[in-house]
C-alpha cells in the first residue's frame, strides 16, 4: 500500500524511509466549530505523521464561503502554485470533501482536483472513509459527496431564508439603516425594548431582534412636509431638497438631499409601517438581481407608521405617473442617454437623473433593471473599475481641496472652507466649489468628462477638475462661472470649442491670481 492510499491507521511509514513532502489546505467559513482551521489542522497532522508525511506548507482561507473560489485566495494560490511549477510538495492534505468546497456545480470540485492530479500531486481526504485512489468507486464516492456539499449549501440557504421570512413578517428588520425619520429598536427575546441602536451600532446577543421606531419629532416633520410638499404643492424631488439644503437640514447620514434621497423617501414604503424585503437576491453566491415585485416579502402594519397611507399612496401615484405616458422606447432612449453621460448605471444614478421615470418604473415596465440595462447595452457584471476608480476620486478630493486653499494663501488672499460641504469662500467676496471630473472612455475610443453642477450649494464659480485617461492625475481645470452655466451638467469632449475652452486652463494659477488682494493705492 502506498502512502497516498489508505486510511488503515496501521498504514506506517518504514522505518528509515523519507518523509513524503505535502501542503496542506483548511477552510473554514462560519460553520461549526469542528470545521475550526485549527481543528482540521490537528487531524491533518495525525493522519500525516502516522503515514511518515512532512506537512511543508499551508494554504488557508478562514472565513471564507466554499461556494466559489472567488475570493478564496488560499486555493487559489494553491492551485497557481500548482499550475506554475512552483509546488515543492506531492500531495495536498484536505480534511474533507466539504473543505474542499461547497460549489454548486460538483463538476467545478472535480476540476480543480483534477488541475492538481494532472500535475503528478494527489488530493486526499483525511477524515473521508474512502480511498482516494481514482478507483471507480472511489470516483462514484466522491460524486456522490460533492452533490451532497453543495445540496447541503442549498438546503441550509433555503432555511435561512424561511427564517428572514417568518422574522419579516413578524416585524423584525433584517439589516440597513432605519432612514431618516426612524430608528432601530433592539428588542430582546421577550419582546422588550432594550434600547435605541445608534449608527454604526448592531445587535450583540444572537436572540435579540431589531424594529424600526418612529424617530425625533423634527425628523418625522420634515418627512411629512416632504410628502405634502410633493402630493399638495406638486413641487419635484429636486426642489424639495434644495428647499431642505436652504434651511442647513441634513440627511440621516449627515450629507446634503438630492432629488435620489429625496426619491427614496416618498417611494419606501417603512413610512407607512410596512416591512418589505427580497426585493433583491444574491443566493448561492451568485449574480445579484432584482426580483419581481410579486416575490417580495411584504408585512404590512408592521411597524408604527409615520406618513398618512392616503398620502403615501397618491404620492406614488404621481411618480407611476411618469412613466405611464411614455412608450417603452422612450423611457429607453432616456436611460440610454444617462448610460452614455455617466459611463454606468443603477438605481441611484436613475433616480438622480431629473429627466428619467424612478427606477422603480423601470423594474415595473421591463421586469426588472437588469433587463433595462441589457436593452440599452450596459451590462453590470462585465467591468466595475468604475467603482474603484470612484474611490480613488474621493480619497484625492481632500488633497486638492486644500492645494487649491494652500495655492490661495500663497496668493495673499483668504479663504474659508464650510467643513461639510467643502464650499470655499475666498477674500469674503466669492464662492467656489470644486468638483473632479472622471475620465470616460467611449467604445469608439473617445474621451468624455461629465461635469454636473452641485445646484443646491450655487457656488459662484465651479472649479473643475478634469483627470487624465488613467483618472490618475489633473489633466487641466475649468473655471467655469454660474453667470454663465445654466444646465445642472454638461458634457465635454477632448476639444469644445471657444464657448467653453475659454474657461479652461493648464493649472489654477488664474484662479490664485483672481484671490489676490490688491492695496487700493495701487488700485488708484
Amino acid at each position: 500500500m502506498s502512502w497516498r492510499d489508505g486510511h488503515d491507521q496501521s498504514a506506517m511509514a518504514p522505518k528509515g524511509a523519507p518523509p513524503r513532502r505535502a501542503a496542506q489546505y483548511v477552510r473554514m467559513s462560519t460553520e461549526h466549530q469542528r470545521y475550526s482551521t485549527e481543528n482540521q489542522s490537528d487531524a491533518i497532522a495525525h493522519y500525516a505523521e502516522q503515514r511518515g508525511i512532512e506537512i511543508v506548507r499551508t494554504y488557508s482561507d478562514e472565513g471564507k464561503s466554499g461556494l466559489r473560489i472567488e475570493g478564496r485566495d488560499g486555493l487559489k494560490q494553491l492551485i497557481d502554485d500548482i499550475q506554475s511549477g512552483r509546488a515543492d510538495y506531492e500531495a495536498v492534505l484536505v480534511y474533507d470533501i466539504s473543505r474542499w468546497g461547497r460549489f454548486q456545480d460538483a463538476d467545478e470540485s472535480a476540476y480543480y482536483e483534477y488541475i492538481c492530479k494532472r500535475a503528478g500531486i494527489s488530493v486526499i481526504y483525511c477524515a473521508e472513509q474512502f480511498e482516494n485512489d481514482g478507483s471507480p468507486v472511489s470516483t462514484i464516492v466522491k460524486g456522490v459527496k460533492r452533490a451532497m456539499a453543495g445540496e447541503y449549501s442549498r438546503e441550509l440557504s433555503q432555511k435561512v431564508f424561511t427564517g428572514q421570512c417568518r422574522l419579516i413578517e413578524l416585524g423584525y428588520r433584517q439589516g440597513g439603516p432605519p432612514g431618516f425619520g426612524l430608528r432601530r429598536m433592539l428588542i430582546d427575546e421577550h419582546g422588550g425594548a432594550k434600547g435605541i441602536l445608534e449608527r454604526g451600532e448592531h445587535k450583540s446577543i444572537q436572540t435579540d431582534r431589531v424594529t424600526l421606531v418612529p424617530g425625533p419629532a423634527e425628523e418625522i416633520a420634515v418627512v411629512q412636509e416632504i410628502f405634502h410638499t410633493f402630493v399638495k404643492d406638486r413641487k419635484s424631488e429636486t426642489e424639495i431638497a434644495e428647499a431642505l439644503n436652504a434651511r442647513g437640514i441634513l440627511t440621516d447620514l449627515d450629507r446634503a438631499w438630492t432629488r435620489g434621497t429625496v426619491h427614496q423617501i416618498l417611494i419606501n414604503e417603512k413610512y407607512i409601517g410596512n416591512n418589505v424585503w427580497n426585493r433583491s437576491s444574491f443566493k448561492l453566491k451568485k449574480r445579484r438581481v432584482q426580483n419581481d415585485p410579486e416575490i417580495w416579502v411584504r408585512a404590512e402594519g408592521a411597524f408604527e407608521g409615520i406618513v398618512d397611507p392616503d398620502l403615501f399612496a397618491a404620492a406614488n401615484a404621481i411618480i407611476n405617473a411618469r412613466s405611464s405616458k411614455l412608450t417603452d422606447d422612450e423611457m429607453l432612449e432616456g436611460l440610454k442617454e444617462v448610460f452614455e453621460a455617466e459611463g454606468f448605471l443603477s438605481g441611484l444614478v436613475i433616480d438622480e437623473a431629473e429627466a428619467l421615470p424612478s427606477s422603480s418604473a423601470y423594474r415595473s415596465r421591463f421586469g426588472s433593471l437588469l433587463r433595462a440595462y441589457q436593452l440599452v447595452g450596459f451590462k453590470p457584471d462585465r467591468d466595475y473599475r468604475y467603482i474603484k476608480i470612484n474611490r480613488r476620486l474621493r480619497e484625492l478630493h481632500p488633497d486638492i481641496v486644500a492645494e487649491t486653499i494652500a495655492g490661495i494663501e500663497a496668493s495673499g488672499g483668504k479663504v474659508e472652507r464650510h467643513p461639510r460641504t467643502d464650499l470655499l469662500t475666498i477674500n469674503g467676496e466669492f464662492t467656489a466649489s470644486l468638483v473632479i471630473v472622471r475620465c470616460n472612455e467611449t467604445n469608439a475610443g473617445s474621451l468624455r468628462w461629465n461635469i454636473r453642477f452641485d445646484m443646491s450649494l450655487k457656488p459662484d464659480i465651479t472649479i473643475a477638475v478634469r483627470m487624465d485617461r488613467p483618472n490618475q492625475r489633473p489633466l487641466d481645470y475649468y473655471l467655469l462661472p454660474s453667470l454663465d452655466m445654466t444646465l445642472p451638467r454638461i458634457r465635454l469632449a477632448e476639444h469644445n470649442g471657444l464657448s467653453l475652452d475659454a474657461y479652461r486652463f493648464e493649472t489654477l494659477d488664474p484662479l490664485f491670481d483672481m484671490a489676490v488682494h490688491v492695496p487700493v493705492s495701487e488700485v488708484a
